[in-house]
């Protein structure tokens, strides 16, 4: 795995290949996967420094803007999320949470939204979020209470969201509130909302296993221009999925970046580890969890690699970006596994390479569509495919 000689794949053109050395090498010199116990400032500090390197442009369509293309390539940001996490969970959290953020004002944003909010973002100098999720909708997005009342000139906002990452350090938010014009997923409409807008409270900071920056907010009155809106009214729910169709994809690259680096240290422990007179290595069961781990995570890239190509040539890629979530998350779950179990006692001591990716990787299998929630998506895809 860490010959890289799957970027020879053709899925890939020399640039991707290029791309993904060069991180590589900038990620092995300025990342580490530790952080300190304040993750908000260490998370601040990884989006100016991968604004600084160039990384975040990749996460931003269009070159007007600060974007590295005038379009999104997915290939990229799935072997740049692959690469950070290989090296450093918040360092990907922070470029993942930049694309997602303002992937909406690039996708569906007017000019003013675009020159205002994008070269921020690319430069690392603004810190965005996507407020989507709510106490009672996560999966069902249709389920959303958060309201937004027209008054004037303005739309007034009241309800909650909660697990958004970035809560309480971003600079902006992308907000998604119930503007009433039809039942259902079709009565929803997507805001940017300003830190410190008026009416806009963080209500709790959120803890979780592997820390990321994470809250619940809350609206109260909270008053925001008609020209924050993005799309038109009613648009919203069309808003957030195109926007996490972009992206949904490049979760499966993290996972594939947790698992190989999983596997580095499992192979290097077991060729160095000495045990009853041999190396690990040595005895048949390592070795045949060592392939099994080998494959696995050859599974999970060509699936994902598959989807993230056919996204960029067009295609629609419903089934096949949730066949690379399932796939790479449960994976890079039991990869992960088998390499704390393989490092014994050592595996689960905090702070070890093994045990942190072991926190990191949980989330994945969740966020973005939950693993059953795939399931139900490339059922769906494959019943509507074989209707005559």
């Amino acid at each position: 795995m860490s010959d890289k000689s799957y970027l020879d794949w053709p899925f890939f053109e020399p640039r991707h290949a290029a791309l993904a050395r060069e991180l590589h090498a900038w990620a092995a010199e300025h990342l580490d996967m530790a952080h300190g116990h304040d993750v908000d400032a260490a998370c601040r500090a990884l989006v100016s420094r991968l604004g600084a390197g160039g990384w975040l442009r990749h996460a931003v369509g269009g070159r007007d803007y600060g974007g590295a293309l005038d379009v999104i390539d997915t290939r990229s940001i799935c072997l740049i999320r692959e690469t950070l996490a290989r090296h450093a969970g918040l360092a990907d959290f922070a470029f993942a949470m930049q694309g997602l953020g303002s992937g909406a004002i690039a996708l569906f944003g007017v000019e003013a939204h675009k020159a205002r909010y994008l070269p921020r973002v690319a430069d690392g100098s603004a810190i965005a979020a996507f407020a989507l999720s709510e106490p009672d909708a996560g999966s069902d997005v249709a389920a959303m209470a958060c309201s937004a009342r027209r008054d004037g000139d303005d739309y007034v906002l009241d309800g909650e969201k909660t697990w958004i990452s970035n809560g309480g350090i971003a600079d902006f938010y992308v907000v998604f509130a119930r503007t009433g014009e039809a039942e259902g997923a079709r009565g929803i409409s997507a805001f940017i909302v300003d830190a410190g807008t008026p009416g806009l409270t963080i209500a709790e900071r959120i803890e979780v296993m592997a820390p990321h920056p994470l809250a619940r907010l809350r609206f109260e009155g909270c008053r925001v221009p008609a020209a924050q809106r993005i799309g038109a009214g009613g648009q919203g729910f069309k808003v957030a999925m195109a926007t996490l169709d972009v992206f949904r994809t490049s979760v499966a690259a993290a996972a594939l970046g947790f698992a190989r680096r999983a596997f580095e240290e499992a192979l290097a422990r077991a060729k160095t580890r000495r045990m009853f007179g041999k190396t690990l290595a040595d005895f048949q069961l390592t070795q045949a969890k060592l392939a099994d781990m080998a494959t696995k995570i050859d599974a999970a890239a060509l699936l994902t690699y598959r989807a993230a190509w056919e996204r960029d040539h067009g295609r629609r890629v419903t089934r096949a970006a949730a066949m690379a979530k399932l796939t790479a998350t449960e994976h890079a779950q039991q990869v992960i596994d088998a390499a704390v179990q393989m490092f014994g006692g050592l595996g689960v001591v905090s702070g070890q390479p093994v045990e942190m990716l072991y926190r990191e990787i949980r989330a994945l299998r969740i966020y973005e569509g939950a693993s059953e929630v795939q399931q139900l998506i490339i059922a769906r895809e494959l019943l509507s495919e074989s209707v005559v």
